[in-house]
């Protein structure tokens, strides 16, 4: 539950706001929430709530902020404390799985973003994070070839777009049943099915 006090900091307002958005697009249809419904959550008035955000899509961007450092913070740290390429690749998918059953919200928002047809800034950066991430999978199947961890033959695109399709499947396999616990259960079987087809075969 976010924090409620009236009593704070611009800038710890600012993020009891995004942790209420978060809130409410875990428990239902993120392009329903309303900016009155967040005040109403809040227990404040939408003009204390333009004090900080002067639109609703500000508002959004500040929360896909928020997920986007948080997220890469967790998966970077898990990268980090890896002993090779594969081992970090797996590192990554089970913490960004961790982060999306800890925060049911987030692949709510982004998936909803996602769904939008007409261009905006918060699009755009929806656009940008997926960007950023499909990246950093590409660069370790890399380095996993240098070290001959991974078929040299691979494609590196392909498999980094698998891996990050796989997630999104058990996230979104996790909403439908409205049980999070199977997301983080199945996550590591889903991780050995990606790297029996990535990971080099001895004698090749």
């Amino acid at each position: 539950m976010a924090r409620t006090s009236k009593n704070l900091p611009a800038e710890e307002r600012k993020t009891v706001i995004v942790e209420t958005v978060l809130s409410l697009a875990a428990e239902g249809k993120p392009s329903d929430i309303t900016t009155a419904a967040i005040a109403e959550r809040m227990d404040l008035t939408q003009g204390a709530l333009f004090r900080h955000f002067s639109t609703k899509d500000a508002i959004w961007k500040a929360v896909l902020d928020w997920v986007g450092k948080k997220l890469f913070a967790r998966l970077e740290k898990a990268a980090a404390d890896a002993s090779s390429p594969m081992d970090a690749l797996e590192a990554i998918f089970l913490a960004h799985i961790a982060f999306a059953s800890e925060h049911p919200g987030a692949p709510r928002l982004l998936f909803s973003e996602f769904q939008r047809t007409e261009e905006s800034p918060v699009r755009s950066l929806v656009h940008s994070l997926l960007g950023r991430y499909h990246q950093r999978i590409v660069s370790l199947l890399e380095e996993g070839k240098k070290v001959d961890e991974v078929d040299p033959a691979l494609d590196s695109p392909c498999a980094a777009a698998l891996f990050i399709g796989a997630i999104q499947g058990l996230v979104l396999q996790s909403q439908v049943a409205e049980d999070h616990r199977d997301i983080i259960l199945n996550a590591p079987e889903v991780f050995s099915i990606f790297r029996r087809g990535v990971e080099r075969r001895e004698g090749i």
